[in-house]
């Protein structure tokens, strides 16, 4: 076996923080799995949803940075749930530029 050098040691996968938390992290995603499945959402659309369920309404651009996402993986999220009827958006009437997520009866329906 060869010897480690102190430098190279850091870069070992056992002294990593970040690879417990992703390890943990898609744990409890994947537990979650089964009962997302039942009502057709991904944990993304879930973790979105929680967020309007709590707003009610809220601006894009307040919705990805509560939820850690930038607008190039949040909007494919929301054009899913519009399709689905979960939630309407709207361009604001104050500012053109802010588009706002708005949640529909059905999508209240779904937290039930």
């Amino acid at each position: 076996m060869t010897e480690i050098n102190e430098k190279e040691d850091l870069l070992l996968l056992d002294k990593q923080l970040c690879f417990p938390l992703y390890a943990c992290a898609r744990k409890i995603v994947a537990a979650y799995h089964p009962f997302l499945k039942k009502i057709g959402l991904t944990y993304t659309q879930y973790v979105t949803m929680m967020v309007i369920w709590e707003e009610k309404e809220i601006s894009v651009h307040d919705l990805g940075e509560r939820l850690y996402l930038d607008s190039g993986t949040l909007t494919p999220v929301l054009k899913k749930l519009e399709s689905f009827g979960y939630i309407e958006r709207h361009r604001s009437t104050e500012d053109e530029r802010v588009v706002i997520a708005i949640l529909t009866e059905k999508g209240q329906a779904l937290k039930e």
